[in-house]
């Protein structure tokens, strides 16, 4: 139901202006990310904030704890099983921010695969900070300013730097180390 009026919205604007941005936070961006997979075509690009799309069960999330304390309260209709097609790579360009200090959901249910067109940024700060966080913000406005149709991975600039963790050392594989 909830999508369904988010798919017609989406073509009314669609309509109007063409292939849309969708950012999502959390739950928001398990729906953006559908939405671009049932109509990709109304859909430019995809920006998730700690969703947490790769999650299977409510165990796998960080806030499990209290969700199985609390299941004698929850309605019949909250059992959530994540289906097995919302872990794969969508037709548009995607991009996850996350940060290893969530505190709700497991940083890695948050990752994209390793595809041309997805990418995972990750960020200091907590999940409910995740919509006001400086560094966050910076990234999706990074993302919605890039031209149509020309997708490129983030790359922090050298005065922010600071507000990012440090990217992984790149090795050069062996076979090409002395080539």
């Amino acid at each position: 139901e909830i999508l369904d009026g988010i798919v017609e919205r989406i073509d009314e604007l669609h309509q109007k202006h063409g292939a849309i941005d969708v950012v999502g936070w959390s739950l928001g961006g398990i729906f953006a990310r559908e939405l671009a997979r049932v109509a990709p075509h109304t859909v430019r690009q995809v920006i998730t904030m700690g969703s947490p799309f790769q999650i299977e069960t409510p165990a796998d999330s960080n806030a499990s704890l209290p969700y199985r304390a609390l299941r004698h309260l929850h309605a019949p209709h909250l059992e959530m099983r994540v289906p097995a097609y919302v872990r794969n790579d969508l037709p548009v360009p995607t991009t996850s921010i996350y940060t290893r200090a969530d505190g709700v959901v497991r940083w890695a249910d948050c990752l994209n695969h390793d595809t041309e067109t997805s990418e995972n940024v990750e960020v200091y700060g907590s999940h409910c900070g995740l919509g006001f966080n400086l560094a966050a913000l910076i990234v999706v406005a990074d993302r919605l300013a890039q031209p149509l149709d020309r997708w490129q991975p983030f790359q922090v600039h050298r005065s922010l730097r600071g507000l990012f963790p440090a990217a992984p050392t790149f090795r050069v594989p062996a076979e090409h180390a002395n080539g």
